[in-house]
């Protein structure tokens, strides 16, 4: 099963929010999903840890 990744202006969106907030987010609230960098340039977000995480927040 192929995983699928966001950016941080999808994030953004997904949580009406401003694309820095994920950034932040990652840094300061340790259950939040770190970013994992799929290349040099390219960091992006699982979208299956992001559910996870969304979950438990519930």
């Amino acid at each position: 099963m192929a995983q699928t990744y966001l950016s941080d202006l999808q994030l953004a969106q997904r949580y009406g929010v401003h694309r820095s907030t994920p950034w932040r987010w990652a840094k300061t609230d340790p259950r939040f999903p770190k970013p994992v960098t799929l290349s040099p340039g390219c960091t992006r977000w699982n979208l299956a840890e992001l559910e996870r995480w969304e979950a438990a927040q519930r």
